[in-house]
């Protein structure tokens, strides 16, 4: 373990880190809306911490190994959120303690979405401004960015990289060299983030609207700058441009990278990921569809319209809303906190076990009952024609096993403290998927629940960002041992 090199990593990257504050200030100069000195005192504290922190260590240089990949991930998204939560403590509007401050840190960071704030539309633009910011800066991940420049800093990226990257393939490039891969990444979510803020600026929105709102789209974070959500606007036009960004930013960012080179988007259709995502996003909205219509829920226009976009909405773990979906018939809450648990495809923005990680599940499953009748077949899972490892196969049964444990404990963390079953169910759901909006008392926001669950909840954003095993390893004896 190179202890030096990982904090001299860590100083550079919260340094790096304070920069990002400079454009809630400028938002705070040109609104003046009293935030501005809550921004300042917080580049400060950062930059100086982060210089601290580097100082000490700054002669020292190297290549990380696998296990310094891994704590430098964790470690960093840690302090991301401390330090991100900064502003938020400081700002006399809204008023938030230490706690609250650092769950609307984390939550923008690990684009969950998830909020304890009310009245968001009597806030500091310069703070809905940063909230926003922050998903943007968490939705492809700072660290990737940070590859992007980690021959500049002396240390080699590929192990930061993999402990990253979402997904059960880790160690696919779209390039060659992983910083250019990086790069490659950024230019797609930059431009992705460029096209979705024009489009809602031509379909009605402020500009300062369409940019936040774009933020949190292609991050599919679920932030806005409106209490109401994307509700607020009332127009079709807005819904359908967010639904479009949010399948797009929920697929595979490696599909987007080879139809900017191919010039070709049917590829999107061969992919057996995406047409699995396809067909559970297509199953979802016709079921919700239906049962709004039966219900006379709404007219069959207006079901369909709120159908598809919380749908798309709540399974790509974006987490927007234009209808409270807690209060719909039957069980369309459920089934709509549920298809978040598969989210977004591997190598997305989006929260969740990832549609790869439920296919191979599915497929294991199939293989298993055609075992009980060829008990003796050779029978590989295959994905695309191709079969897949062994090893790779186990690896998904092995996450899926820890994903559901971790699951059942914080849920039943958050009951010990007093919440309901329904409240405590759903808030780990939009916590460790990354998702936002859940049920109960959490419909609306987390402001109601106590300090105790909060802090749970912190860890549970953390534990779906890093999708679990990047964290639960560092608790383990092994990753210690020399």
């Amino acid at each position: 373990m190179h202890i030096q090199i990982i904090l001299r990593v860590i100083g550079l990257l919260i340094m790096i880190f304070s920069l990002t504050l400079l454009p809630p200030i400028v938002v705070s100069l040109i609104y003046q809306d009293g935030a501005l000195q809550a921004f300042l005192y917080a580049l400060l504290i950062n930059l100086v911490s982060g210089l601290l922190i580097w100082f000490p260590f700054r002669k020292h240089r190297g290549d990380l190994k696998i296990r310094d990949g891994f704590l430098v991930t964790v470690l960093f998204w840690s302090t991301l959120g401390l330090f991100g939560s900064v502003p938020f403590f400081l700002a006399s509007e809204p008023h938030l303690s230490f706690t609250d401050s650092l769950f609307e840190s984390l939550s923008g960071l690990t684009t969950t979405g998830a909020t304890i704030l009310t009245a968001i539309d009597d806030l500091p633009e310069s703070i809905l401004f940063y909230r926003q910011w922050l998903q943007w800066l968490g939705g492809m991940g700072i660290i990737v960015l940070a590859v992007a420049i980690m021959p500049m800093l002396g240390v080699g990226g590929m192990q930061l990289y993999r402990a990253e990257t979402p997904g059960p393939v880790k160690d696919s490039k779209l390039t060659p060299r992983i910083a250019e891969t990086a790069k490659a990444l950024w230019y797609i979510y930059a431009t992705l983030t460029v096209v979705c803020t024009l489009g809602y600026w031509a379909a009605g929105m402020s500009f300062f609207d369409a940019l936040c709102h774009s933020f949190s789209t292609v991050a599919i974070g679920g932030f806005s700058t409106h209490d109401a959500s994307i509700g607020y606007f009332n127009s079709v036009t807005i819904e359908a441009i967010c639904t479009v960004f949010m399948v797009i930013s929920a697929l595979n960012f490696g599909l987007h990278f080879y139809a900017w080179r191919t010039r070709s988007v049917w590829h999107y259709f061969r992919d057996p990921e995406a047409r699995f995502f396809f067909f559970l996003l297509t199953c979802a909205i016709c079921l919700s569809t239906l049962v709004l219509i039966l219900t006379s829920t709404f007219d069959w226009q207006t079901s369909v319209r709120y159908a598809v976009f919380e749908s798309v909405s709540i399974a790509t773990t974006a987490g927007f809303g234009t209808s409270d979906f807690s209060v719909w018939p039957h069980f369309l809450p459920f089934l709509l906190i549920v298809t978040s648990f598969a989210g977004g495809c591997a190598s997305s923005t989006g929260g969740g076990m990832k549609v790869i990680r439920i296919l191979l599940i599915l497929k294991q499953g199939f293989r298993e009952i055609q075992r009980l009748v060829h008990p003796n077949a050779v029978i590989p899972v295959k994905v695309g024609g191709k079969a897949i490892q062994e090893r790779v196969v186990s690896a998904v049964w092995g996450f899926f096993s820890a994903y559901l444990l971790v699951y059942i404990i914080l849920m039943i963390g958050l009951m010990s403290t007093g919440i309901d079953q329904v409240t405590a169910w759903s808030a780990v759901a939009a916590t460790l998927n990354n998702l936002g909006p859940g049920l109960g008392e959490v419909a609306a926001n987390f402001a109601s629940i106590n300090d105790t669950s909060k802090w749970m909840l912190c860890f549970a954003m953390l534990l779906g960002r890093l999708e679990v095993f990047t964290l639960l390893v560092l608790f383990t004896p092994m990753f210690w041992h020399k």
